[in-house]
């Protein structure tokens, strides 16, 4: 996620890119704990030699008879065993801590970032179109409803609120989407196009930075098995509770015993602790198993899934611990999935409609590249996706994001808002970033020049190319017709076969 070579060597510097993202500094925190880690690395490697020359010295003393120095030659020795896992328990500790905290944070602005806030510091980069007069222009959602091919009631009977059912030419429209956006990209902007996975293990998510913080933003899957394994989990824990309750009280009665000057007294605690050791003995017999289920339980946990919220998670970790050839770079991704997301904390905002779901459709970009191309690279994604909405004519703004607007991962974004003409205003549909080597150095993914034996950390790239559903959203809103019919984009009438206008079931 960092590099530590870089906060060693310029802490300020650190500290100064967390403070444009509005936190504290944390290079102090995370030095002493370096400097405590490579204390027990130097402590660990005087140990591992002091033993390894101890070993010698034992069989040359072994060979000249000296049984003293034998005896106190493998006293050190086994001494010293004892010494290093204690030593290398304490260096973890000093590491996992290193790596909690920066886990936690996020990456670096690049310098032509503007500094602000949240997104009433973004700046608007460039537009292109001009929006049409619509003198009392719907919204999506009225416009879908009343073709009777949205439909938001039916699908919260089955899911609940923040879901749709598309029906009829709406979901063809939808299809259409996706395919015009697939095509454009493969065909003409080289990218390679991917079914990756929907269900991912959580380290491909933490290499992306969705987790560990963003696990409240996440749909997690669990099979049968592994709720079963939760529930004995929870049973083994109260075996463990009942028997460290058994081991307190007979600790307390062996306590009145030795103290006891009254012999009859005493004799009838030690009945009382033999009739407890015997419950104990069951429940020592009972945890060995539970604990046998807690262990299986480690493997259980490692195995479950989760749904992707986006497919910038799959297709990033194509390339994870992997060693590239720095010839085969750029590399770039494509894929239309389904994408999930729990909206945590957006309660209230986008309650109709498809603006804001918890499950949507979205065509993903992903690049890896050499650091000397990510930034041409991040320039040349923005355009592709913008592309997109250049041939369906319709009108969009490109803005930088302020410091205190980009996504966790992010070095440098551009979204692109569309304008919907129901709302009178622009709305995110892409957001395309450079996410430098932090995703990278999470991933552990690097790449190596033919000439070099040295191996450098990728870049990451990801953008949308577009939102399916946003998509789709500003098509209805910006092609509606006084007849509440929509006129078809002339890009996707082929993909439409042939329709040029939706119109209300007959």
């Amino acid at each position: 996620m960092f590099d530590m070579k870089f906060i060693r060597e310029t802490p300020d510097a650190f500290d100064a890119g967390l403070a444009r993202r509005g936190l504290g500094p944390r290079a102090g925190e995370v030095l002493a704990l370096d400097e405590e880690a490579r204390k027990y690395t130097h402590a660990l490697n005087e140990l591992q030699a002091r033993r390894n020359a101890a070993s010698k010295e034992i069989g040359q003393a072994k060979a000249k008879g000296d049984e003293d120095r034998f005896n106190e030659l493998r006293a050190e020795v086994d001494s010293i065993k004892q010494q290093i896992p204690t030593a290398e328990a304490e260096k973890q500790k000093k590491l996992d801590a290193i790596n909690d905290i920066l886990s936690g944070l996020p990456n670096l602005p690049a310098e032509d970032v503007p500094e602000g806030e949240d997104e009433a510091a973004n700046v608007e980069v460039r537009r292109w179109g001009e929006p049409a007069e619509q003198n009392g222009a719907k919204e999506h959602f009225d416009l879908g409803e009343a073709l009777g091919q949205m439909d938001f009631e039916t699908a919260v009977k089955m899911s609940g609120s923040r879901f749709v059912l598309l029906k009829g030419q709406l979901a063809r429209l939808e299809r259409a989407l996706a395919g015009f956006m697939l095509d454009l990209h493969t065909n003409e902007f080289g990218y390679t196009e991917c079914q990756p996975p929907l269900l991912v293990k959580g380290h491909a998510l933490y290499g992306t930075g969705q987790l560990p913080k963003f696990e409240s933003d996440l749909f997690r899957s669990y099979s049968h098995e592994q709720r079963e394994d939760v529930r004995l989990r929870l049973k083994a824990f109260e075996g463990l509770k009942d028997q460290q309750r058994l081991l307190t009280e007979m600790h307390q009665i062996r306590s009145i015993i030795v103290a006891s000057k009254d012999s009859e007294q005493a004799k009838n605690l030690q009945a009382e602790i033999d009739k407890k050791s015997t419950e104990g003995r069951k429940l020592n017999d009972i945890t060995a198993q539970t604990i046998n289920k807690l262990n299986e339980l480690v493997s259980a946990v490692t195995t479950e899934h989760w749904l992707i919220p986006t497919a910038e998670v799959s297709l990033t970790n194509i390339v994870r611990e992997e060693i590239l050839a720095a010839e085969d770079l750029p590399l770039r991704f494509t894929a239309w999935t389904p994408c999930f997301r729990s909206e945590a904390g957006a309660a209230g905002k986008d309650t109709r409609g498809m603006i804001r779901l918890h499950q949507f459709s979205k065509v993903e970009l992903v690049s890896i590249t050499a650091p000397d191309q990510s930034v041409a690279e991040h320039e040349r994604m923005t355009e592709c996706a913008e592309e997109v909405l250049k041939r369906l004519e319709l009108p969009y703004r490109t803005m930088v994001l302020s410091t205190g607007d980009m996504g966790f991962s992010a070095r440098k974004t551009y979204d692109i808002e569309v304008w919907l003409p129901g709302q009178e205003r622009y709305r995110e549909i892409s957001s395309c970033s450079n996410c430098g080597d932090f995703q990278a150095r999470r991933m552990n993914t690097r790449f190596r020049a033919a000439s070099e034996k040295q191996t450098h950390f990728v870049h990451t790239l990801n953008g949308s190319g577009l939102a399916v559903g946003r998509t789709l959203v500003a098509v209805l809103e910006n092609y509606q017709q006084p007849d509440g019919s929509i006129a078809v984009p002339a890009a996707l009438q082929s993909y439409m076969g042939g329709v040029e206008k939706i119109e209300a079931a007959s």
